[in-house]
């Protein structure tokens, strides 16, 4: 009557104040293998889940599949905005070229001093609007999401040794109820001797 324990473990990463021991190395980590009906967890560092004789990645087709759809957006997007850029980049040398050849036109020297303060400002737009882009593809549109797997299966040995311990503590329960229980003793002698 041994309990049934699948050999589905998924990662859950717990708050700094709850970290543990590791079941490996006994360094405290933060964070925890545990099953999806919750009969057994136990604590890991994420070094021991690169080792592959100690678990394995259980790899979900569909959730690849998207995140392989997602990256590829992410570069669409990145090309369109570079193309953009570019085109906004054209749109300003030719302004340029064409205020450059009205100021040759007018022969009044304050209109030519209006006309660069006026060209200054505008210039430190630009400034700041490229400025605000480079810092939005730095730090990126928010934090990106942890793309190491979730879901592991244990190496056998390990998971024997899981199995084991969740069998032994049923059988520990198991016996210290029988230990409560009076009649498991013998009675004492009622005769002569």
């Amino acid at each position: 009557m041994a309990m049934l324990l699948t050999n589905v473990y998924h990662l859950r990463r717990v708050a700094d104040t709850s970290d543990k021991a590791c079941l490996i190395c006994y360094k405290p980590t933060t964070s925890v293998m545990i099953t999806p009906d919750n009969k057994d967890f136990f604590y890991v560092c994420p070094a021991h889940l690169q080792d592959r004789h100690f678990c394995s990645p259980i790899v979900n087709a569909e959730a690849e599949a998207a995140r392989r759809k997602e990256e590829a957006m992410a570069q669409e997007i990145e090309k369109v905005k570079k193309e953009y850029e570019e085109k906004q980049r054209r749109k300003k040398e030719r302004e340029k070229k064409s205020e450059k050849d009205d100021d040759k036109k007018e022969k009044d020297t304050k209109d030519k001093e209006k006309g660069k303060d006026e060209s200054e400002p505008k210039a430190n737009d630009e400034k700041e609007r490229d400025e605000k882009i480079d810092s939005i593809r730095k730090g990126g549109t928010g934090p990106k999401a942890d793309d190491s797997p979730r879901i592991f299966s244990l190496h056998k040995n390990f998971y024997q040794m899981r199995v084991d311990r969740l069998r032994n503590i049923e059988m520990a329960k198991r016996n210290q109820e029988r230990m409560k229980n009076p009649s498991l003793f013998p009675s004492v002698p009622t005769g002569d001797i």
